[in-house]
């Protein structure tokens, strides 16, 4: 099984028959966290592609993850939404890291570099240094998790039943409680919307 949180790619992976099902399970949301000088001045902003033109305009440090994973995808549609051509405009400014989220989060604390990164992974986050959340709550942050079984009819070895009982625990109520009730700091890390599916 795959757990996941990219909804296009989950879709495609199941309309290709790699996956059986999506299953919604829960949400929570990306934010803009940067160093609290904040040298692109988008403090308090609400608007994420604003914020991201801010940062381009003024070539402040930015530390992405670039490895392709839900949260570089994320990244990566916010700077098309933006209107910025990373192609053309990267520079020192823009650093792919090729590392997971808390990897690149301390390489921006040491950079003092703005970061995208998901609410559940900050919260958790030890290092933070100056960083700071300075963008939150445009709905274009919105970051919901799903799970699908791989196919065994593609991928034999795969232990189809085990997979499956997990994902009914996910998606049930004793799950949905569990995952509602998980907290960092006395702050929820995750929201469960497993009654969401279609």
């Amino acid at each position: 099984m795959v757990f996941v949180h990219d909804p296009a790619s989950e879709e495609k992976f199941v309309t290709e028959d790699h996956g059986v099902k999506r299953h919604r399970v829960m949400y929570n949301d990306f934010v803009l966290v940067g160093p609290k000088s904040d040298p692109a001045g988008v403090a308090d902003g609400k608007n994420i592609t604003a914020a991201l033109k801010k940062i381009a305009k003024a070539k402040a440090p930015f530390a992405s993850r670039g490895d392709n994973s839900g949260t570089h995808k994320a990244e990566r549609r916010l700077w098309q939404a933006a209107k910025v051509d990373l192609e053309n405009a990267q520079g020192p400014w823009y650093r792919e890291m090729g590392s997971g989220m808390g990897a690149t989060l301390n390489t921006a604390a040491q950079m003092n570099a703005y970061v995208l990164t998901d609410r559940g992974t900050w919260l958790s986050f030890k290092n933070p240094a100056d960083l700071t959340i300075l963008v939150e709550g445009d709905e274009r942050l919105f970051n919901p998790y799903s799970v699908i079984l791989v196919n065994p009819t593609k991928c034999p070895n795969v232990k189809k039943d085990l997979g499956q009982a997990f994902i009914d625990w996910l998606v049930s109520p004793q799950g949905q409680k569990a995952i509602g009730a998980y907290q960092i700091g006395g702050k929820q890390l995750f929201f469960p919307n497993a009654n969401a599916n279609s």
